[in-house]
Parts: structure tokens; sequence; C-alpha cells
């Protein structure tokens, strides 16, 4: 089985690392989990965040705080390239998610 790499993004600030970290874990062979919080979710209206979507796409899976992405009013339509409604969530996702991780990355 894979080691399953874990990034948790709490800014907007690091998109080109968040990219080319993921590029990087899914060429070795690694699964990815990703959590997006606080101002991290200002990121999932990138113009280009399907990038990422596509870098995932079954090689793990995105998650983000319902709390978070509603603080700072990015609206009602839950629509992100990679990320399913039931993924919407709660801090308590990411605590589940952080179990499931043998290493774990905070940008």
């Amino acid at each position: 089985m894979a080691d399953k790499l874990g990034i948790f993004v709490s800014t907007e600030e690091n998109w080109d690392h968040l990219l080319g970290i993921a590029r990087a874990a899914v060429a070795k062979g690694k699964e990815l989990i990703i959590f997006f919080t606080h101002r991290g979710t200002l990121l999932c209206k990138r113009p280009d965040f399907e990038e990422l979507a596509k870098a995932v796409e079954g090689r793990g899976k995105m998650s983000l705080c319902l709390v978070s992405w509603n603080a700072h009013n990015l609206g009602e339509d839950h629509t992100v390239p990679g990320i399913p409604e039931k993924d919407f969530a709660t801090q308590a996702r990411h605590g589940e998610l952080i179990e499931e991780m043998d290493r774990y990355l905070v940008l």
C-alpha cells in the first residue's frame, strides 16, 4: 500500500507549493489527503484549481471546512473540482483524516 501524505491547507499563500508537492507525491506513488480550512478555502475558487483536482483524482481525496467556506462568504454553490458536496465537512473530518496519514504537511 502507498504511503499516505496529508496536507493541511490553512492559507491561500502557497498555491504553487501545494500544486508542486501534490504532483511530486503522486509521481512517487503516494496517496494524497488534502484538507482546506480557514483562508485555504479561498484556493478552491481559483480558476486553475482544477489542476490540483486532476493531480489528486484517483490518487487520494480532498475535503474542506464548511464553516470556513461560509465564513469567507464563498457562496451557496458548493461546486469545487475534486471535492464532492459530501466532503464539505467540519474540523471533525480533519481529525478523522489525521488518523489515516503516514506523513503530514501544513501549508
